[in-house]
C-alpha cells in the first residue's frame, strides 16, 4: 500500500508498521536494505522525477574515475532471453564533475550516497578516493571499489581476477580513506570466497557481489557480434542463481558484511539473498523495466517480513544457513 505525503513524496504505509527495517553495512546507515546498483540509474536524476531519493536504502552512483571516460564503441547494450548484456565501458564524467555537480544535488535530495570507484591503475583508484575525501562530511556515505567490471581492458577485471592484486588495490585505497569501504567482486573467477577473504584481510569493511557475468550475443544475419566490444556483462534474472550461490559461499567465508547483487526483481528475491547471508541488496537491471522497482521490492520485502512475524532485518540475515 502506498500513499502521498504533503510534499508529494511516495511513502510506504501500513507495510512497515511494527517493523524495524534499518540496517548498517560497515558503518553505512540505511533506512532499509534495498539499494540501487551502480550504473543502473546514473546519478539518480531520472528516478528523482518519480520518487524522493531519500526513500532508497542507498544509491550507488555510476563508476567514477579520475578523468572522464568515453566508454566503449556501440552498440553497447543487447537484450537476452532472461537478462541484459552491456558493454558500456564505465563511461563517466569524472570525479570532479561528481563533486561539483552531482554530489551537492544528491545531498540536497537527502540521498544516502555510495560512490562506485574505478581506475586503470592502483594510483588512479587512490586518486579518486583522495578527491572524495574533500567532499563535505556526510555527503559520501561509503565507497564501493569496483575491481570487477568485465568491460574494460585495464584496471577493473585485471584486479578482480587476481586475488593478490585485489588485495593490493584494496589495501592502497584503505590507507587513503576512513570512509566505509565495500569491495565489489567478480563472478568470473573459480573461487570467489578466496577473493573475499583476501580483500577482507587487506582492509575491506564489506564486499558486494556479484558484478556481471561475461557473455556475448551474435547477430546471425550480420554474422557478427551484437556488441561493439564483442563481449559484455550479463545481468538480470539469468544470473540470480549464480549470484545467490556466491553470496552463500562468501558469507560463510568472511566476517564482514555482504551486499547481494544479481537478478533481484521482487521482495522474495531480496529475501533469498538476505537468508543466504547478505545484509543488504542492490537492484540493477530491474530498474530499466520498472523504475519504481527499488521501492516496490522494499515494500514487498517488508510485507514478507510482517507475514513471517519478523521484526528486524538482522533476524533474516543468514537464517537459511545451517547453525
Amino acid at each position: 500500500m502506498r500513499a502521498q505525503d504533503d510534499a508529494g513524496a511516495t511513502v510506504a504505509t501500513g507495510v512497515a508498521a511494527g517493523l524495524d527495517p534499518a540496517v548498517s553495512v560497515a558503518g553505512i546507515r540505511c533506512a532499509h536494505p534495498v539499494w540501487t546498483a551502480s550504473g543502473c540509474c546514473n546519478y539518480g536524476r531520472e528516478l528523482a522525477a518519480l520518487f524522493p531519493l531519500r526513500e532508497l536504502g542507498a544509491i550507488c552512483v555510476k563508476g567514477t574515475s579520475v578523468e572522464p571516460w568515453t566508454g566503449n564503441p556501440g552498440p553497447r547494450v543487447a537484450e537476452t532471453a532472461a537478462g541484459l548484456l552491456n558493454a558500456i565501458g564505465l563511461q563517466n564524467p569524472g570525479v570532479d564533475h561528481l563533486l561539483s555537480v552531482e554530489l551537492p544535488w544528491l545531498t540536497a535530495e537527502g540521498a544516502t550516497v555510495v560512490v562506485n570507484v574505478v581506475g586503470r591503475t592502483i594510483e588512479e583508484y587512490v586518486a579518486v578516493v583522495e578527491r572524495l575525501g574533500t567532499a563535505p562530511t556526510g555527503a559520501v556515505a561509503g565507497i564501493e571499489l569496483n575491481i570487477s567490471c568485465p568491460n574494460v581492458r585495464e584496471g577493473g577485471l585485471q584486479f578482480g581476477a587476481d586475488a593478490r592484486a585485489a588485495a593490493e588495490v584494496t589495501a592502497a585505497v584503505r590507507a587513503a580513506t576512513r570512509l566505509p569501504l565495500v569491495v565489489k567482486l567478480s563472478p568470473n573467477v573459480s573461487d570467489v570466497a578466496a577473493f573475499a577473504a583476501a580483500v577482507e584481510a587487506a582492509g575491506a569493511d564489506a564486499v558486494s557481489l556479484i558484478n556481471t557475468l561475461l557473455g556475448m550475443a551474435i547477430d546471425p544475419t550480420r554474422r557478427r557480434p551484437v556488441l561493439g566490444n564483442t563481449t559484455g556483462g550479463l545481468s538480470g534474472p539469468a544470473v540470480k542463481p549464480v549470484a545467490l550461490r556466491m553470496v552463500w559461499e562468501v558469507s560463510r567465508a568472511v566476517s564482514i558484511p555482504v551486499v547481494g547483487v544479481g537478478g533481484i526483481a521482487s521482495g522474495l528475491d531480496a529475501a533469498e539473498f538476505l537468508l543466504a547471508g547478505a545484509r543488504a541488496v542492490q537492484v540493477g537491471t530491474a530498474i530499466f523495466a520498472d523504475p519504481w522497482s527499488p521501492l516496490r521490492i522494499r515494500d514487498e520485502l517488508l510485507g514478507w517480513m510482517r507475514e513471517q512475524g519478523i521484526r528486524r532485518v538482522s533476524e533474516v540475515v543468514g537464517a537459511a544457513r545451517p547453525r
